[in-house]
C-alpha cells in the first residue's frame, strides 16, 4: 500500500482532528476508532490492508487529546479523582468524543459507515450506534465494555502498571509501552516486540511527548463521567458483533459478555488466547470477522438479527 499522510479537519465540536483514509473513495466506508491514549497508527497495517483488499474505504483518526488531534485546554483529573471515579463536572465525556467522530464523517461526506472500535473506541462506537443509528451500518465492538462497575474491570496488576509516574523521555516511553503490552497483550501468539516499540516511538514523535499522559487522563475522565452506559446500549438496533479475548487483563471478558447481552441480536465471538491487543496471529481471523459481519449487516432484517448466536474462535 502506498504511504498515506496525515490529513486534518475542523469539526463542529471545535476539535481539529487528524485522520487518514485508505482505499478508493468508492469503497464502502469503514471507520476504525482507537482505544484509550492510542493513536491512529495503533491499528495493525495488516488489518487495514486486509480490509482495503476486501473493498472497504478505511478511515482512521486520532481521538481528541491524542496524537495530532486537538488537545483540550482543561486540567486533567488527578490520580485520586480517577481512582475514586469522581468526574470533573465541566469535563468532556464519551458522547462528546462520539460527536467529534460524527463530525469527521460529515467532513468526509460519509452518510453511513461500518463502525469498528477497540476498547474505549468500542465505547464511542456503541454511543454512535445508539444515538446515530442512521449513520451506522454495523457495529463491531472489540474488547470493550458497558461502563457498569461489576463487569469489564481491569486486573489489579494492570492498574498498578498504569498508575506509575508518566514517562519523561522517548526511550522511557518506548520501554514503558513495551512492558505494559507484555502484560496486557496477547501471550499465546508470537509477540512482535519490535513492532510495539516502533509504534511507541512514532507515537511519541506524533504526540506531545512528556505531556501525553495529560490527554490520557482526560480520556479516562471521559469514561468515568459517562458512567454505566447499559441503558443507552440497549437502544442499539444496528447489527452488532462483539469480539473479546479470554485472556484480557485490561477489560475483563465479562465486559464483552455484558455488551452483547445488552444488544438485541448481537453476535459475540470469544477469541481464545487473545489479550488486550490485536496480535499478528489474530489479524486474519479479525479481518474475516469484520468483513463477514459488515457484508451480512447490509441486508439483515430484524428477524434475522434475532436469530444470531454466540461462539468461540
Amino acid at each position: 500500500m502506498n504511504e498515506v499522510r496525515d490529513a486534518f479537519c475542523d469539526v463542529r465540536t471545535g476539535v481539529r482532528m487528524c485522520y487518514r483514509t485508505y482505499g478508493p473513495d468508492s469503497g464502502e466506508p469503514l471507520l476504525l476508532i482507537a482505544g484509550l491514549s492510542l493513536q491512529l497508527t495503533s491499528w495493525p497495517a495488516s488489518l487495514t490492508d486486509g480490509l482495503v483488499q476486501r473493498g472497504f474505504r478505511v478511515i482512521v483518526f486520532d481521538n481528541r487529546d491524542v496524537g495530532r488531534s486537538s488537545r483540550i485546554s482543561q486540567p486533567p483529573p488527578g490520580m485520586i479523582r480517577q481512582m475514586l471515579r469522581r468526574p470533573i463536572p465541566s469535563a468532556y465525556d464519551l458522547e462528546d468524543m462520539a460527536a467529534d467522530t460524527i463530525g469527521l464523517l460529515d467532513y468526509l461526506h460519509v452518510a453511513r459507515a461500518h463502525i469498528v472500535g477497540m476498547s474505549m473506541g468500542g465505547m464511542i462506537g456503541q454511543i454512535m450506534a445508539a444515538t446515530h443509528p442512521q449513520r451506522t451500518v454495523s457495529l463491531t465492538s472489540i474488547f470493550s465494555t458497558t461502563g457498569a462497575r461489576k463487569v469489564g474491570q481491569p486486573a489489579l496488576s494492570s492498574l498498578s502498571m498504569l498508575t506509575r509516574p508518566p514517562a519523561h523521555t522517548r526511550d522511557e516511553a518506548v520501554q514503558r509501552y513495551s512492558e505494559i503490552m507484555a502484560h496486557i497483550g496477547t501471550q499465546t501468539y508470537p509477540v512482535n516486540d519490535a513492532a510495539r516499540r516502533a509504534y511507541a516511538a512514532d507515537a511519541w514523535d506524533r504526540g506531545q511527548q512528556a505531556r501525553d499522559h495529560e490527554g490520557m487522563a482526560r480520556q479516562i475522565g471521559a469514561i468515568i463521567k459517562s458512567g454505566d452506559r447499559t441503558a443507552a446500549i440497549r437502544r442499539i438496533q444496528v447489527p452488532t458483533l462483539v469480539v473479546h479475548g479470554d485472556r484480557d487483563l485490561m477489560v475483563a471478558p465479562s465486559g464483552g459478555v455484558a455488551t452483547a447481552a445488552a444488544i438485541a441480536g448481537a453476535e459475540m465471538v470469544t477469541i481464545r488466547g487473545m489479550g488486550h491487543d490485536i496480535p499478528d496471529g489474530v489479524v486474519p481471523l479479525l479481518t474475516d470477522l469484520i468483513d463477514g459481519h459488515a457484508r451480512r449487516s447490509v441486508a439483515r432484517s430484524p428477524a434475522e438479527l434475532a436469530s444470531v448466536g454466540r461462539h468461540s474462535a
